[in-house]
């Protein structure tokens, strides 16, 4: 009796040792569990344990796609900015000027994740991870970058469906503007004017990027862009003449009455005045919400002014 006793006891105890073990190793897979892993467009492969509760934003333009997929109560501080700031995110903590992020300022909203400009912010990362802090850099600038990053901020929230439907909705709309142009192509030069000076846009800038969208050729593409730009090339009166545009666009960067005076005044001169488009009244300016830095989720818009430039009577 007492050795079957024994050899129960005994058997009880292993059991309970097992249950114990396999308890132990689910808490081990539980906390060794990932909520989401990216790629960012530096090549970073991020890994997020967990959904974000706390994030800070280098540059305002995530801050109406993170609404649109349902991360809006997520954002705990942002940059200045005088455009491109949803009413959302005015009484969230800044974090500084985009083009001066201020580190401390980071730190102290506490966040899980810092969502970062690339070309502007990726300086960042090595303070902030040293930290423990996860960066996920992100590139906003083509239509392709935004849909990308859509997809991404929405399995940032949890809300892949929700990233996807707004896709759709943008390629809708881009859509119907393209099917309510009149056909065939266009020569158009692109000309970015600040107070430093002139230079021309190519493929990979936000108008660059339009134009491409909207079947039309910009007479720049392929030229050599400039060192520490590779959407830009240097301004050469000679080149523009001899690449004859049709249309010129102007993106600017400063005050845009002062700007268009000043481009006004220069196109007098009679090598400008040889340029068709300037011939024939055919140089639009174009907003700089929709094309100074990344139109964002409004891309649609974007098209649609740029297409109403040339085709005013478009519905």
């Amino acid at each position: 009796m007492k050795r079957q006793l024994c050899a129960l006891l005994t058997a009880v105890m292993v059991l309970a040792l097992l249950l114990t073990g396999c308890g132990g190793e689910q808490q081990k897979a539980t906390d060794q569990s990932t909520f989401v892993t990216l790629t960012d467009d530096l090549g970073r492969q991020v890994e997020l344990k967990a959904k974000p509760a706390r994030i800070v934003v280098t540059s305002a333009s995530f801050l109406e796609p993170l609404e649109a997929v349902g991360g809006a109560d997520l954002v705990v501080g942002r940059p200045d900015s005088k455009t491109k700031m949803p009413d959302y995110a005015k009484d969230i903590a800044s974090v500084g000027k985009v083009y001066q992020i201020d580190t401390e300022k980071v730190l102290a909203c506490q966040p899980d994740l810092v969502i970062i400009n690339k070309g502007m912010n990726e300086k960042l990362v090595d303070a902030l991870e040293a930290n423990g802090i996860k960066t996920l850099v992100l590139d906003m600038k083509s239509y392709e970058d935004v849909k990308r990053e859509v997809a991404t901020l929405a399995e940032v929230t949890g809300n892949p469906e929700k990233g996807q439907q707004l896709i759709h909705d943008m390629d809708d709309k881009i859509a119907a503007v393209k099917n309510n142009m009149p056909q065939g192509t266009r020569r158009v030069s692109i000309i970015h004017s600040t107070n430093q000076g002139l230079t021309v846009q190519l493929d990979g800038s936000i108008a660059g990027s339009v134009v491409r969208m909207l079947g039309w050729e910009n007479v720049a593409s392929g030229s050599k862009p400039l060192e520490k730009n590779p959407d830009a090339a240097p301004y050469s009166m000679e080149t523009l003449v001899a690449q004859n545009p049709e249309i010129i666009f102007v993106t600017s960067m400063g005050k845009l009455e002062a700007i268009k005076a000043s481009m006004e005044e220069t196109m007098q001169g009679p090598a400008w005045q040889s340029i068709p488009a300037v011939k024939n009244k055919q140089v639009y300016y174009l907003p700089q919400e929709l094309f100074l830095l990344s139109p964002g989720i409004h891309y649609p818009e974007a098209v649609a002014t740029m297409a109403k430039c040339v085709h005013p009577d478009m519905k």
